[in-house]
């Protein structure tokens, strides 16, 4: 059988919440092959956490392919989900956390764990608001579709 090499994409994410709840946006710009495509939205009444779940989410969601994929993002929430593996915690406990409480924002984790699947990921973690080009272009789209109140 022969392997078929997937595409290798580089996408960095961001969310921005004015008021936290309150309304939101959400980011993404996805690399390949020195082509670029950036893609954003925005929901009038979510959190940060939700925006920022829901970019990685929407950025995977829009490969037309699985592929290879480095994903970068400034939140901790996301990236320590994957790395230290929470969802398989969750899963096994029934979508309780290690306290026994309901996890937060269920939907759009079991949304972006069956996107995750369908791709393969490498989380990386970079420091928000620190210069890294990609990462402030995520922040600067997430912002702007916030809805306006």
């Amino acid at each position: 059988m022969v392997s078929v090499k997937r595409k290798q994409v580089e996408i960095y994410t961001d969310g921005a919440c004015s008021g936290n709840p309150g309304p939101g946006g959400w980011a993404a710009v996805l690399t390949y092959e020195g082509h670029e495509k950036e893609l954003s939205g925005g929901e009038t009444n979510t959190t940060n956490q939700r925006m920022e779940l829901k970019a990685v989410y929407e950025a995977l969601r829009g490969l037309k392919e699985p592929c290879e994929v480095v994903l970068h993002s400034d939140s901790a929430y996301v990236i320590n989900c994957f790395k230290q593996k929470w969802y398989a915690g969750w899963r096994k406990n029934g979508w309780k956390n290690s306290k026994g409480d309901p996890v937060q924002n269920r939907d759009l984790w079991e949304l972006l764990l069956s996107e995750v699947e369908r791709h393969q990921v490498t989380f990386d973690k970079v420091k928000g608001h620190a210069g890294v080009e990609m990462n402030e272009r995520c922040d600067e789209l997430a912002r702007a579709a916030v809805p306006k109140r």
